[in-house]
């Protein structure tokens, strides 16, 4: 099998697309994409998707990504982690109390501009190429959601803090911090990254590329892709029959009086233990279309 999730704990220095060449190179399979792109500094869950799985880059039904942060107060940085240049530092104090008061404004829904050191593209240019040419752009805010953001440790004479953050697809969590050591008057910047959980998978069932590797030497690691299917786990299941899947495999939209009348959303569509795809009601249709994968 060459289609299906493959969820691999991404090493600190590689890039996203570094961890996809080098599944490339274990498999020989070319069409690899990934849900969620990761830093170089940062670690954890990457879900690389092969073959027909490619196409799941955007309809994943859960897109909510959690991340344990490391946080260095007084100090201010390009890129807005340690790897950057040092802009400004201080030493102004920040306790526990007053830094878990800081983070409630940026709990819900938040606007955010992507920091100059991102793959965004302006005006057809990556801002990482832009920013290392020594340019800086406008950049149009866009509006994220923080589910949550709690403190889990505190050190306050080394000036560091880890915390759970809770988040929609597209936040910049170094952007996060860098605004709330604003806020605090001292400066902040990210130290460590780990994404413990994307659109539902764990670091827990992740491997890494070492172990990818040793599976691939022994012509196991394609053994190792969980199906398409897996991917929409969270979404109810609607079970149709022989004439009905063959209907929505040929993109006919079925009445939903054909299909047992389900009410707007989205479904996990089987038929007879085989997984169809992905079908969306939209509210006020009339039927039923079929996302096939």
């Amino acid at each position: 099998m060459t289609d299906g999730i493959l969820l691999i704990d991404k090493p600190q220095g590689f890039t996203s697309f570094d961890v996809i060449a080098k599944l490339r190179g274990m498999t020989r399979v070319r069409r690899i994409g990934h849900a969620g792109t990761l830093d170089p500094m940062a670690t954890g869950v990457l879900p690389c998707l092969f073959g027909t799985a490619a196409r799941l880059c955007d309809c994943l039904p859960d897109e909510t990504k959690t991340y344990r942060a490391t946080v260095r107060l007084g100090v201010e940085t390009d890129t807005q982690d340690l790897t950057g240049r040092v802009l400004a530092e201080s030493g102004v104090p920040v306790s526990r109390a007053a830094f878990e008061a800081a983070l409630a404004p940026f709990r819900g829904r938040i606007r955010q501009t992507p920091p100059m050191y991102s793959a965004v593209r302006v005006n057809g240019k990556r801002l990482y190429d832009l920013a290392r040419e020594g340019r800086e752009v406008a950049r149009p805010p866009r509006e994220v959601e923080i589910f949550d953001l709690r403190v889990l440790e505190f050190d306050e004479k080394a000036r560091v803090a880890a915390c759970t953050v809770s988040c929609s697809k597209g936040t910049y969590v170094r952007t996060l911090f860098h605004e709330i050591g604003q806020a605090l008057g001292c400066g902040a910047a990210l130290s460590a990254l780990c994404r413990t959980a994307s659109s539902g998978w764990t670091l827990d069932r992740c491997i890494t590329l070492e172990q990818a590797q040793a599976l691939a030497d022994a012509g196991a690691l394609l053994g190792r892709l969980l199906p398409v299917s897996s991917a929409f786990e969270s979404l109810p299941r609607l079970d149709v029959g022989e004439w009905q899947a063959k209907m929505l495999k040929n993109g006919v939209v079925l009445s939903l009086g054909k299909l047992g009348a389900p009410s707007p959303g989205r479904y996990a569509v089987w038929s007879e233990g085989t997984f169809l795809g992905l079908g969306t009601v939209e509210e006020n249709a009339a039927g039923m279309r079929l996302r096939q994968f």
